[in-house]
């Protein structure tokens, strides 16, 4: 073994078991989130309201002026319209959601939404650890730097894996799982062959999440896929509040939203959300174009209903490095090709989060896949005195 594989194993070994059980949470907790909206779709019968007779939602002004009068201590602050047969939910700033039908305004359900996924979610990206040291969340600087050494494992372990001849026998250890051998042969197997089958997801997975905890990493991203380029300004936009008009914010409020599902939004135009803006320089925001874990930002000027310059551009007018930024989530979650997507990340996440155990009980019972130097016989020798 030459001293370059040397300390890539090194490293491989002792990287894994520093970082093995935060990478068996993160992964772990990640599989489970794959699903999560599909879950919730299944058993939470609040998230659907059937539509009678193709009925068109009400505007968000009138939601707001019926549901406001039952919660006089809640300031209402925008409406996530899901789509036609599905429920809308009323933004109130609290640990708790409020669930309306859209087509009637009466409240279907009052809902704490710190729930299973919500503490599924805080595993995953902090561990369930809410100490801070300043602003800084020390929880989600372990994910990221574990998310780090990870995607270094990634690298060393594909180098680990490359077979040093391509034989009919080393393809068989690379490619294949050894079902009828021991134990031990299997569990190496399901490190080194799963391990490689999963790298290409895997590393998806990895650097979307590094691109998500590392600024530095987003922006190298954006570098290398936009030939040297560097993203545009941050665009803070504002009303124009020398043209204030009293008496406006709803009656605008509900023309942006109609014009958010007929005019601006393409993908899955029926599904929006819309804000209610409570400063004279605030714009409305509109959320659409959600489909396959995406989305877009639109803002409008609250009294023109113009669209302000930090309006996010259409994902079918991005360029790689901008599609890249926008869709990094749903690279992420594995949502940008759909359901065929997301079972291939579940997959693939849930054989990262066995990597470590595999990888441990490889280390533990070390030695497996090395060849076994044969065992020099010593021979019985008698020295006889001749007489």
């Amino acid at each position: 073994m030459t001293i370059f594989k040397k300390i890539n194993a090194w490293l491989h070994l002792w990287l894994g078991l520093a970082s093995g059980i935060i990478v068996f949470i993160v992964a772990l907790t990640g599989c489970i989130l794959v699903f999560e909206q599909e879950f919730k779709s299944m058993t939470q019968p609040w998230l659907h309201a059937e539509r009678p007779q193709n009925a068109e939602y009400l505007l968000p002004s009138a939601i707001k002026e019926k549901v406001a009068p039952l919660f006089p201590n809640k300031e209402i602050s925008g409406i996530w319209y899901y789509g036609h047969g599905k429920t809308a939910k009323l933004n109130i700033r609290s640990d708790s959601a409020i669930y309306v039908n859209p087509y009637t305004a009466k409240v279907v359900a009052i809902i704490n939404e710190e729930d299973f996924f919500h503490f599924i979610l805080e595993g995953h990206t902090e561990l369930w650890i809410e100490a801070k040291i300043g602003k800084i969340h020390v929880g989600q600087i372990i994910v990221a730097y574990a998310t780090l050494i990870f995607f270094v494992l990634l690298i060393s372990g594909l180098i680990l894996w490359w077979p040093k001849k391509w034989n009919r026998t080393n393809r068989d250890k690379s490619f294949k799982i050894k079902w009828g051998a021991k134990f031990k042969r299997i569990n190496y197997d399901l490190h080194n062959v799963l391990g490689f089958y999963s790298l290409l997801v895997a590393l998806v997975i990895t650097m979307t999440g590094l691109s998500m905890g590392f600024a530095w990493f987003s922006k190298s991203v954006y570098w290398l896929s936009s030939g040297g380029n560097s993203p545009a300004p941050y665009v803070d936009s504002s009303s124009d509040t020398t043209r204030i008009i009293p008496d406006v914010v709803m009656k605008n409020v509900d023309l942006a939203f109609i014009k958010g599902i007929t005019e601006i939004g393409t993908y899955n135009k029926d599904a929006i959300i819309v804000s209610f803006p409570d400063e004279p320089s605030e714009p409305i925001e509109l959320c659409t174009d959600m489909y396959n874990a995406s989305w877009r930002y639109v803002y409008l000027d609250q009294y023109s209903l113009k669209e302000l310059p930090s309006t996010q551009v259409h994902i079918d007018d991005l360029k790689l490095a901008d599609w890249l930024r926008r869709t990094n989530y749903a690279l992420h979650v594995g949502g940008v090709g759909g359901l065929t997507t997301k079972i291939l990340f579940f997959l693939a996440s849930l054989i990262c989060a066995t990597l470590p155990v595999t990888g441990f009980y490889v280390w533990w019972h070390r030695g497996y896949g090395k060849a076994k130097k044969p065992q020099k016989r010593i021979k019985a020798t008698s020295n006889i005195a001749s007489v």
